[in-house]
């Protein structure tokens, strides 16, 4: 007779798949899948959300505790879709918020299939050809950035901020070698633009550098680094007795798009190390997480232009290429899949273009007694993380092959065109001011204003003369509360879904200048949804005038 223990684990058994094929246990297996995306498909509507507004409870969420009996897959599975309720959705045309796409259906199904086997990228026992694809996904993408994929190497890893820890370690251990094992012997720095991300502040705070010894090169108009001021920086903290650990070139800002000339910069390293005599070569990492993805624009004719875009997008395209074609110059660089690859989270790897530079954090075999036992590629021996979860590459390769290079042109060259038609409306238009009208990626960061302000001459006046900083702080919160208007209908179902920057960049007298966001990542939006844009501008400024 079983016993109560054996009667829950042999209910249990039913939760799992099936380790030998059954076809009657395999067809439940598949049939909850689709009961759960059924239960998802009905959540949908109209409007750019996943069911109805939910107020967010965290209070009544922190006394949750387990049950002391188990339930069943069903109602766990109706539980789990009601935590989509409420939830946007980044691929409706009408949802345009920060870099956010929606994947693809096969990467997907890339990022699914090893949720159901876990392979684990630690190693080749672990992950077989999982392993395979990883390295497949690298060489692809080094190819395409300008790498030689025979010297090159990467590994997927938890994020972008990843990617640049990754970057930074490897360039500290050139700066200050076997600094692994002795520890920082002498300060050291991270230098980058001051749009660059705050994961540089993140990276210097985590490795011990200090957030201090993050030193931000101002930049210029078009969001990027003034290159004339980058070798004096370095002079002055090797005057100081301070190591360059990474030289980050921002091929992309988040809010921006705004893109480093990382060949000037590169240059300039050269010449440093030659004229300074260095006893080593400082590192420069290209964070490229979202502007990798225009390397597929490398050798596209823009004259002949073969995919026919209109003239204003050719434009915007050749400008962002003529930044990215030089990527292969950086000694590593960040790629974020999930975002300008259409991937779900988490999908980004980091590159290196002398792959032998993985050797600087190997760890010795003696550390690691347990594992790597067999086969002949263990990424454990120098990743930070020792489980890596198989879904990051399977998703990357399944987009790198669906899309091929002019897929991803077509649907990069179509977000491009509608930013730039949303930028020509606003530009039209007496009340609104584009802010970054010099970059050409997707994102539209622009500014609204009341009635009777002269937008061709204030945003000026508002960046560079002090008299105006009680004008830009009451422009500033007139923005805000747009925002919060056509986030409140957002949150209703309703008009579009925006973003707000609190510091799109800050004044020549140090007060940040805050713009709201566009960024048309749907490959479903049209000329509609731009419009869409304009009528929920309009609608909150009315409804921001009858609050006066």
């Amino acid at each position: 007779m079983a016993t109560a223990y054996q009667d829950l684990v042999t209910q249990l058994r039913t939760a799992f798949p099936a380790p030998v094929s059954d076809r009657v246990h395999d067809a439940y297996f598949v049939f909850s899948f689709l009961r759960a995306l059924d239960q998802v498909d009905a959540l949908k509507s109209a409007a750019p959300m996943l069911g109805t507004p939910v107020e967010l409870d965290y209070a009544a969420a922190r006394l949750k505790t387990m049950a002391d009996d188990p339930t069943t897959l069903e109602s766990v599975t109706a539980e789990l879709v009601q935590y989509l309720s409420g939830m946007f959705i980044w691929g409706h045309p009408r949802a345009q918020i920060n870099v956010v796409p929606s994947p693809t259906i096969p990467s997907i199904i890339g990022g699914l299939l090893p949720s159901i086997y876990n392979p684990n990228l630690v190693s080749e026992e672990s992950s077989r050809q999982v392993s395979l694809a990883e390295v497949e996904a690298i060489a692809m993408t080094a190819a395409l950035v300008g790498y030689d994929p025979a010297r090159a190497d990467g590994v997927f890893t938890f994020g972008g901020t990843g990617t640049l820890l990754y970057g930074a370690k490897i360039g500290l251990e050139k700066a200050m070698p076997d600094v692994r094992r002795k520890g920082l012997r002498a300060p050291a720095v991270i230098v980058c633009s001051d749009r660059a991300h705050y994961a540089c502040l993140t990276v210097a705070n985590w490795l011990g550098l200090g957030e201090e010894n993050v030193i931000a090169i101002p930049t210029t108009d078009d969001n990027q680094m003034r290159v004339e001021l980058l070798a004096p920086r370095l002079r002055e903290v090797m005057a100081d007795g301070r190591r360059i650990a990474c030289i980050v070139a921002t091929m992309g800002t988040t809010d921006a798009f705004g893109l480093d000339d990382l060949e000037a910069i590169v240059r300039v390293r050269d010449e440093i190390v030659q004229e300074c005599g260095l006893d080593y070569v400082p590192h420069v990492h290209a964070d490229a997480v979202i502007g990798w993805a225009w390397s597929v624009f490398n050798d596209y004719d823009f004259e002949a232009n073969p995919l026919g875009f209109r003239h204003r997008t050719v434009r915007a395209l050749a400008g962002t290429a003529r930044r990215i074609r030089h990527l292969g110059l950086a000694d590593s660089l960040g790629i974020d899949y999930h975002k300008t690859g259409f991937t779900p989270y988490i999908s980004s790897a980091v590159l290196l273009k002398d792959g032998h530079d993985f050797a600087r954090l190997t760890r010795r075999d003696e550390e690691t007694p347990y594992i790597f036992q067999s086969g002949t590629r263990h990424p454990g021996k120098y990743t930070l993380e020792t489980t890596r979860a198989g879904s990051g590459p399977l998703a990357a390769i399944a987009n790198l092959r669906l899309f091929g290079k002019r897929g991803l042109q077509a649907l990069l060259g179509h977000l491009v065109t509608m930013a730039e038609a949303l930028r020509d409306h606003l530009d039209g238009h007496a009340s609104t001011t584009v802010m970054n009208g010099d970059n050409f990626g997707p994102v539209t960061l622009f500014r609204v204003y009341p009635d009777g302000v002269d937008t061709f001459s204030v945003p000026q006046q508002e960046r560079t003369d002090p008299a105006y900083r009680e004008t830009l702080l009451q422009h500033n919160a007139y923005n805000r509360r747009i925002f919060e208007l056509i986030q409140a209908d957002a949150l209703q179902g309703r008009g579009v879904v925006l973003s707000l920057t609190d510091c799109y960049r800050k004044t020549d007298y140090g007060e940040p200048i805050n713009a709201l966001k566009s960024y048309i990542l749907s490959p479903f939006s049209d000329d509609q949804h731009v419009n869409a844009v304009l009528e929920s501008i309009w609608k909150a400024r009315r409804d921001l005038s009858a609050e006066s």
